[in-house]
């Protein structure tokens, strides 16, 4: 790992989106059931992450777009693409996230905020015929997230969450 003086960082809060053409940065983040993208360009080493919450708007109220929702900071990162002169499919693209912050709570399988988060990631990178190079998602826990814009090395540390005794809703089988 380079020393933290020969590099400029960049904490994303959850809807942020963060793209680099300096590849003296690093993009970080702290993801439960959100879900993180990475973008990097190997070339050009040109970088970028967001840090999604959902994966669509129920319905869209403003024209910007708004990096809280997984389609629409994927948006973000085409037209940053686009204004620096490059191509969207050269990026390499990675996923990360959609972790189980609360594994005692009850939950249907398809009503978990991270499986929707992660599963429309892939549908939407699917969609774009984008390959994603490398994942890390689901499980239960949180992840810290870094992309090393220099050498586009994608940093995980994942802390599975201690699990509690499951609860059940009133009139349930135990």
């Amino acid at each position: 790992m380079r020393p933290a003086d020969q590099y400029f960082e960049i904490f994303l809060q959850p809807g942020e989106f963060h793209f680099s053409s300096d590849p003296d940065t690093r993009i970080r983040t702290l993801l439960g059931s959100c879900v993180a993208m990475t973008m990097w360009h190997p070339t050009r080493r040109h970088g970028a992450m967001c840090h999604y919450l959902l994966p669509a708007r129920v319905k869209r109220r403003r024209s910007t777009l708004d990096g809280r929702f997984g389609d629409e900071a994927y948006l973000m990162f085409l037209n940053e693409a686009v204004r620096h002169n490059t191509d969207p499919n050269d990026y390499e693209i990675k996923l990360f996230g959609g972790g189980d912050m609360f594994p005692g709570v009850y939950k249907a399988a398809n009503t978990a905020i991270g499986v929707q988060n992660v599963t429309a990631g892939l549908d939407l990178l699917a969609l774009h015929g984008q390959p994603v190079k490398a994942k890390h998602v689901g499980g239960k826990g949180h992840r810290v997230v870094m992309l090393d814009v220099w050498d586009g090395s994608v940093w995980v540390k994942h802390q599975p969450r201690v699990v509690m005794p499951t609860l059940q809703r009133k009139g349930e089988p135990a």
